[in-house]
This record gives C-alpha cells, structure tokens and sequence, in this order.
C-alpha cells in the first residue's frame, strides 16, 4: 500500500472529458447488439480490439513514439491486455448477447463498488463516508434500471467483465511514466491476438457477414468506444481519485439504456426512470464538493482537503 497521504495530490478527474468516454462506452452496448447479428462473439470482440491496435500503433508511428521498455512495463500492459481486452471483451459480448441491452450495460460496469477496496490496499486512497453511501445509491439504481430492463443468462458474464475491467484500471495506474499512447496500442494488440486465437479454434471467420451495418458499428466500437475513450480513461486514471473516476460509470448503463430505445423490444419500463434518478443522484453526492462552512482557517493553518471529507 503507498505511503498515506498518497491521494492527496489526485483529484476529480476531468468532466468533459468523462462525459465523452461514458456516451461512448453506452452507445457501445447499442454497436455490439447490432454487430452481433452480422459477426460471432469471439470474433467480433477480436476485431474490435485489433482495429483499436491498428489506429493507435499509427499514432505511435506517425508521432514517433517510442517503444515501452522493461520486463516490468511489458509484463504489466501483457497483463492489461489479458485482463481489459481479452477476458472483458468475451465476458462483455457475449454477456451482452445474452440478455437486454440496459441489464448488461448495468452489470458490466460495476466497477465502483469493485475498486474502492483495492484502490485502498494499493494506493492509499482513503474511502469517505460520502463516497461510499454515493456509490451504493448509484449501484441501487443501476440494479433497479437493470431489473426494470429485463435479466438473462449473462449475468454472470456481465459481472466478469467488470472484474476484469477493474483489474485493467487499476493495472493501468502502476504504469506511470510509460507512454500511455504507446502502452494502450500495445495492450489492445495482445489482448486481441489472444481473442483472436480463441476465436479461429472455436468459431469460423466465414461466419462474419461485412455489411455496412457491421462495417459501422465495427469502426464506432473500434476507433471511439476503444482507442479513443479507453485511451483518455487510462490518461484520467493516472491522474485522478480512482472512486471519483469509476464513479462517472454509473452514467454507461444509464446513456446505454437510453439507446437501447432504438431497438424494438428493448423498451425499458417506467421503473427505470427511477433508477437513472438514483444514478444521477449519486454522481452528485460523490462528485460535488462540500461547500465550506463556519470562519476561515486562522492564518498560517492549512485547509483540510475536501475531497477527504
């Protein structure tokens, strides 16, 4: 565990910035049911992986990045890969195959409850009374937007998704100082070999169909919802509190069910509203700041830090 005091000098991460990669992220879960009348899970996942290697090795290239270096720093984004790209991609699409867009988009981004804990034990981050009632309010209502979407057989591919995900973010924090462009291409690169390998042993390539239908969603999930938005998610995730950042994934589910209104029968239900009130109620509790109040501090003391409160 770091030394105390560690999450002092990491703060909110940017709002702009997480408003693009949770639209992103939610409209992902849209891309992938529409992919996946065209493509097999394994192979749709590898694709989408590979094709986020493929652009971001150019920018690599084209602004002459240099290569990671270290058996560490490659063990790490090895790592990464097997963890944020292979295992969550599987679990994501097929968890997604198998159950209603909203419920999957719940369960698949559980991932603030999952990393308060580890956020403690690794990097010091303390854990206020605040940012847990937050959080649990949030998860309330994801499981009520879920609930009201529909279940299915993915529950449990869904959960494994957002473990491996959180496993991936927090791997992605001990890659400081390593360029973050180049350790991204790299990690999609491996996890998509791996996914891709799986794939020809287990599913044919002739069962991808290329329409233009897939060929969009394919580059949508490709080029925004991995390269870019994971890119600027591991840039935010070196710099800021990792409950304030996992925190904005409580809006995924919400934007993905909104979506999912495009598709016939994936109308959710009056009870959802309730739980995206929930959901946007808890990123205010976690993400404001208190407002000050009483006297100022008297003169030569040191405010306290209000993201400890």
């Amino acid at each position: 565990m770091n030394p105390e005091g560690t999450d002092q000098a990491r703060g909110a991460p940017r709002p702009a910035i997480m408003l693009g990669i949770t639209a992103a992220w939610g409209l992902c879960f849209l891309a992938i049911r529409l992919g996946l009348q065209d493509a097999p899970v394994l192979w749709f996942a590898a694709l989408r992986a590979l094709i986020a290697a493929a652009a971001l090795l150019l920018l690599c290239l084209v602004q002459g990045r240099a290569l990671p270096r270290g058996l560490r720093t490659w063990a790490l984004i090895t790592l990464m890969g097997l963890t944020n790209v292979t295992v969550a991609f599987a679990a994501m699409f097929a968890g997604t195959a198998g159950m209603a867009i909203g419920a999957a988009a719940v369960l698949a981004n559980a991932q603030p409850l999952l990393i308060i804990v580890p956020a403690w034990w690794l990097y010091g981050e303390s854990i206020s009374a605040r940012t847990v009632a937050g959080i649990g309010l949030g998860f309330a209502g994801l499981l009520v937007v879920g609930l009201a979407s529909g279940g299915g057989s993915g529950v449990w591919l869904s959960l494994l998704a957002a473990a491996a995900v959180t496993a991936g973010t927090l791997t992605a924090r001990s890659l400081a100082g390593t360029d973050l462009v180049a350790a991204s291409a790299w990690h999609f690169l491996i996890g998509g070999a791996l996914l891709a390998g799986t794939a020809a042993a287990r599913e044919p390539v002739q069962a991808i169909h290329w329409t233009p239908q897939f060929l969009t969603v394919l580059l949508f999930l490709s080029l925004a919802g991995t390269a870019a938005a994971f890119l600027a998610w591991f840039t935010e995730a070196a710099r800021s509190r990792l409950d304030l950042l996992t925190a904005w994934t409580l809006l995924v589910p919400v934007i993905g069910t909104a979506a999912s209104l495009l598709l016939p029968g994936e109308r959710p239900p009056p009870l959802a509203v309730a739980g995206i009130v929930l959901v946007l109620g808890s990123l205010w509790l976690v993400l404001r700041r208190p407002t000050a109040t009483g006297p100022p501090p008297p003169r030569g003391t040191k405010a306290s830090d209000p993201s400890r409160r």
